[in-house]
């Protein structure tokens, strides 16, 4: 959309859909917060994309931020939490320190035993991923764009650029330039250029039943949340279109092909998850199982984005590594990624391949 509103003739061509289950952004919700401890990029960048969605609202008459704040708990090791605060002023975010005592009275329905203080990002919140993808296509067709539901294998290099794209219908598609944004496939895409440096990992998320008639775990009485201990970090999203109370488990699963993955959910993570939200939310004990989802992360060795030029064919670009963060940060991204194609923006040496080259 990006690249279409600086006057590019633009194709999207997607495999199965967008919001698709196959998708890294195709589950129901995203939390968006700007808390990243000492990297001032995603500070950054975060603030900007919730400027990006709150325009597109405005501008679409449509819902696709949900800003019940979020609360990120801190505990005893709080070294992240703090290196955050002077970056959240910096980027003009929105927040408050509360101490384990004041979130209590705030939030009842909280057990903050073992948090000693939370970062409260009152304008932050959740994103509805799945429906957003197929807003933004339907706008990104009204404005002019054109949408093909194919697969694609790129295209020889020669000469510094690449050749046409050989696409599933047996056609091949030309053009100035191209922008491979693939989350989990992008390593298998390129082999020699990405590889392992994008990892697909299994993630398990669930959705419990709130007490009948109950409105304090739904979004008007709760934030988001992230819970981040000395060897954990849980997340979730109260009550949403009624699916129930959303909570997962932040730790990478195990390496998985997104194309071939069964999703069911496990027993044992379903019994971890549950553990924690019982203990952390002590309403919700013997809440019952509504929904489960198996998605992915594609994760980078540092976790950080992947924004760079083929090292081989100057018109094609390559992005990715959303690392389990990446959807929230998207018109951002995209944002970006159209400036550098279309209008000479340098490249961040803080996204860019050759990192991996000094590891």
């Amino acid at each position: 959309m990006h690249l279409l509103r600086l006057g590019a003739r633009v194709t999207l061509l997607d495999a199965w859909g967008p919001g698709n289950s196959r998708a890294s952004s195709g589950g129901e919700t995203r939390i968006i917060r700007a808390t990243y401890g000492p990297n001032a990029h995603y500070t950054r960048m975060a603030a900007r994309a919730l400027e990006l969605w709150t325009e597109h609202e405005r501008r679409w008459n449509r819902k696709l931020l949900h800003r019940t704040g979020v609360l990120w708990m801190a505990g005893a090791e709080d070294r992240f939490e703090k290196a955050s605060l002077p970056l959240l002023r910096a980027a003009n975010v929105e927040f408050e320190e509360l101490s384990a005592a004041d979130a209590g009275r705030r939030f009842p329905q909280i057990n903050f035993q073992n948090v000693t203080w939370c970062i409260w990002e009152r304008e932050s919140g959740f994103l509805t991923a799945r429906r957003n993808c197929r807003i933004v296509l339907d706008h990104f067709l009204a404005e002019g764009g054109e949408y093909r539901e194919l697969s694609v294998a790129p295209g020889a290099v020669e000469n510094r650029q690449m050749r046409g794209l050989s696409l599933s219908d047996g056609t091949t598609l030309r053009a100035d330039h191209y922008v491979f944004a693939c989350g989990p496939w992008l390593g298998k895409l390129f082999p020699d250029v990405i590889g392992d440096f994008v990892r697909p990992t299994r993630q398990e998320v669930f959705f419990f039943g709130t007490p009948p008639g109950d409105p304090q775990y739904s979004e008007t009485h709760l934030p988001a949340w992230i819970d981040r201990g000395p060897d954990f970090i849980y997340y979730g999203v109260p009550g949403n279109d009624c699916r129930g109370f959303k909570a997962g488990d932040d730790a990478r699963g195990p390496e998985c092909d997104p194309a071939t993955l069964e999703r069911t959910a496990s027993l044992d993570m379903l019994r971890k998850v549950r553990h924690h939200v019982e203990f952390r939310f002590p309403g919700l004990k013997d809440a019952p199982l509504l929904e489960s989802r198996v998605c992915q992360y594609e994760q980078t060795p540092d976790e950080n984005f992947i924004i760079d030029r083929h090292p081989a064919a100057e018109n094609a670009w390559l992005v990715g590594g959303g690392s389990g963060h990446g959807y929230k940060h998207g018109p951002a991204v995209g944002e970006l990624v159209a400036q550098m194609v279309l209008g000479g923006k340098a490249i961040d040496p803080f996204f860019s391949l050759s990192r991996f080259a000094r590891r």
